[in-house]
């Protein structure tokens, strides 16, 4: 640190100039006392604030609640950890906001929809983000979701839509309940008729009691297993398709999206879509927070996901709890991100 006779010096002969480049050396001891606290320092006393991009009710909103009662057990220093809201756009709304707004500090981080990663790739003009630039923290689970009608509407397999439309509810063209039968109804010719506008998941549940639609398409089957399972055993809905890279256990009998590829290219395409489907619950920081505390909070989730007493909540809940990794997250992002620009060009235009 200079002396103070050196400090006045500096600013009795070298004027303004002197002035700054002081400023510029306090601002750097300062950055360099920040980053040298310790996790457990940094996040004593303090509030982080958990984000979820949907409205209350549905399961990215249930997942994350859960997960917030437990994670700062986890996190040095215990911190309270509040849940609030901000729905729009199929999670854009929020996914824009964390990129731009939020805090950087790590008191920060969301649950976004899984197709906030692949939104500018594939060209969305809402995305105002670099999804390789976020902090990826982990995902809850690997999901698989799935295309259902109501018993109500006539369609009982798949085959029927594509002779008879179907309407179907969505959150938003940001997300999966829009972009996936959007692209189906573009690769295959089906004939589900979208309509947008649903502030969450449970909001298009509720629509469908209410009948004015028929049918959601990507539908989480963990979220369906958790809050709507009376709906399956009861025939109240049929599956008709299911959306990843393989079937998920419990559906042997129901087609997979990427087994109905017809050629070598299609097949690429349908890979770039679905490969989403890999984080299933993502929960990701905004850029730019100092990588101790990115590690902290990746650290914390992973541990939160082997809790016994998490666990056993979502056994309760008939949550399914299949964990991946922030690193992971994020050397997948990096991967998707090396698809040829006209593979990514092709499967954006599919999903509009």
């Amino acid at each position: 640190m200079m002396k103070n006779s050196t400090i006045a010096r500096l600013i009795r002969y070298g004027g303004r100039t002197a002035v700054c480049y002081l400023i510029l050396i306090a601002t750097a001891l300062l950055c360099d006392e920040v980053n040298a606290q310790s996790p457990a320092d940094f996040y004593k006393g303090k509030t982080v604030e958990f984000y979820i991009g949907y409205s209350a009710g549905g399961a990215y909103d249930l997942y994350a609640r859960m997960i917030s009662r437990h994670i700062g057990r986890h996190i040095p220093g215990n911190p309270q950890v509040v849940v609030k809201n901000m729905e729009g756009a199929g999670s854009q709304r929020l996914a824009n906001w964390l990129y731009a707004a939020a805090p950087k500090d790590g008191t920060v981080f969301g649950a976004t929809s899984r197709a906030m990663a692949f939104d500018p790739l594939l060209g969305s003009k809402t995305a105002q983000y670099d999804a390789a630039r976020f902090n990826w923290i982990g995902s809850a689970n690997d999901e698989v979701s799935v295309c259902v009608a109501s018993h109500t509407s006539g369609v009982t397999k798949w085959e029927d839509v594509l002779t008879r439309e179907l309407a179907i509810g969505s959150t938003g063209t940001g997300d999966d309940t829009y972009q996936f039968p959007r692209f189906v109804n573009n690769a295959l010719g089906s004939k589900f008729k979208i309509i947008t506008g649903y502030p969450g998941g449970n909001d298009v549940s509720f629509a469908m009691e209410r009948g004015e639609v028929s049918g959601r398409c990507g539908w989480s089957w963990s979220s369906i297993k958790a809050t709507r399972m009376n709906w399956y055993e009861q025939k109240i809905i049929h599956v008709l398709m299911q959306f990843s890279l393989a079937k998920h256990a419990d559906l042997p009998h129901v087609p997979l999206i990427t087994d109905l590829a017809k050629d070598d290219e299609q097949r690429q395409v349908f890979k770039l879509i679905f490969a989403r489907q890999v984080m299933g619950r993502p929960y990701v920081a905004p850029p730019d927070v100092p990588p101790a505390r990115v590690e902290t909070l990746r650290k914390a989730f992973m541990e939160t996901m082997a809790d016994k007493d998490f666990l056993a909540e979502a056994v309760r809940a008939k949550f399914e709890i299949t964990p991946v990794a922030g690193d992971k997250l994020t050397a997948l992002v990096a991967d998707i991100y090396k698809f040829p620009p006209a593979i990514a060009e092709k499967a954006g235009a599919m999903v509009k």
